[in-house]
């Protein structure tokens, strides 16, 4: 993992994201919209621009120089990706479109074993992209999707999951932290309790990825999945990790170009990991700027990151509680960077359009989490969600935006 770093400027940091000079309806950017997509910083697009305009070439086949040069850039964001989450080879670092094709990737691949009356277990606070895969995989094979239920305070209730775990169970799918609450699941003390059965687990680290360090030899899952715009990369372009032997059980889900060693009418060899798993002409570019973003994250440190973060949590939550008539969705005692509120009398799109006037970008709706709003009886919720060039500042100004709000309506 990363060594740790003195604590940095977080002027330096805002400095590195030029978009943070806009303006919107003349007034500056306020983006507290960090769980639907980071910004980036300069350094990631000047990387990837730097690739498509002197050194674009495909990759591993060609033998001139240009395709050799972004072959090693591609494959060296492979091994930047490695040593980020302490993976043990490049080999367990599958290149995917994002969290989404990941978790879809496994489903469909690691679904052809499950049979009748096999049973999965996810949670309640998933995002879609962990629910509909798995329903759709369960109207295929026959198999039961089982749910972890949550508590009045948005975390899962653990003695419920244990309940869950039986000789049935066949896989365990679960997020990190959830992005429409912020609640931080205990994921290793999950995992040690699916390995007693020998069930295979995944862990959507999506909310997690730029927020907290992640060593996959420690957890112990047998895949992982995040995507590189939640953490200062570009969109289109993510990871699946798999320990090898877990990968090496996968057939192939997609068939194409660099995933094979020979075909024939008669016969197909698939090729090796990585490449096995990884069908077609990839996001070269996107890969490359992915690897970018990790050298800026190790670059600030983890010790600044969460500072900042944990200093915010505590500011931002105190300062939205203090709104007469907002309350907070997701109260979990361990929480990440996640403050989801719902206003009497003000539906959250408003809330949305109307903080926008003011410069703030903040997420309103669902957040692809509808079983959360089901549960809260809520139809959506607004939701402030912040990273490291966010200050104080930024929770004032969205404060009193919505005690205006609040007066508008009443």
């Amino acid at each position: 993992m990363p060594t740790e770093k003195m604590i940095m400027d977080q002027q330096i940091i805002r400095a590195d994201f030029p978009i943070l000079m806009k303006e919107i309806h003349d007034k500056p950017l306020v983006y507290l919209d960090n769980a639907a997509t980071t910004l980036k910083p300069a350094c990631v697009a000047d990387r990837i621009a730097q690739h498509y305009l002197l050194e674009a070439s495909n990759i591993h086949r060609g033998v001139h120089s240009l395709s050799e040069e972004a072959t090693k850039d591609y494959e060296g964001a492979r091994e930047k990706v490695r040593a980020f989450i302490n993976a043990e080879e490049t080999a367990e670092v599958i290149f995917t479109s994002g969290t989404t094709e990941s978790i879809n990737l496994v489903v469909n691949s690691y679904g052809q074993f499950f049979r009748e009356g096999d049973e999965i277990i996810i949670s309640e606070m998933e995002h879609h992209s962990n629910i509909v895969p798995w329903q759709m995989i369960c109207e295929q094979t026959g198999a039961v999707l089982k749910v972890i239920p949550m508590n009045d305070q948005g975390e899962l209730v653990y003695e419920e999951f244990e309940k869950l775990l039986t000789e049935k169970t066949k896989f365990f799918s679960i997020v990190y932290v959830s992005n429409a609450l912020g609640t931080i699941n205990p994921i290793k003390k999950m995992i040690d309790a699916a390995h007693q059965l020998d069930v295979p687990v995944l862990v959507d680290v999506a909310q997690a990825i730029a927020h907290t360090p992640i060593d996959v030899k420690d957890l112990d899952c047998e895949f992982m999945a995040f995507s590189g715009h939640k953490m200062f990369g570009p969109t289109g372009v993510g990871v699946l990790y798999g320990k090898k032997e877990s990968l090496e059980r996968l057939p192939p889900w997609k068939g194409g170009g660099d995933m094979i060693l020979s075909v024939t009418f008669e016969k197909t060899i698939y090729n090796q990991l990585p490449a096995r798993l990884e069908a077609g002409t990839p996001n070269i570019g996107g890969v490359i700027g992915l690897g970018e973003a990790i050298d800026y994250i190790n670059k600030v440190g983890w010790q600044t990151i969460e500072k900042i973060e944990d200093e915010l949590l505590v500011y931002g939550t105190e300062k939205l509680s203090a709104i007469d008539g907002l309350r907070i969705i997701g109260t979990a005692e361990k929480k990440a960077g996640v403050i989801s509120f719902y206003m009497d009398d003000v539906h959250p799109h408003d809330i949305g359009t109307l903080v926008d006037q003011d410069g703030i970008a903040i997420r309103t709706g669902h957040h692809c989490a509808q079983p959360v709003m089901k549960y809260f009886s809520i139809p959506a919720t607004a939701r402030a969600s912040f990273s490291i060039y966010n200050t104080k500042e930024d929770f004032d100004r969205l404060a009193e935006t919505l005690n205006k709000i609040k007066e508008m309506f009443s």
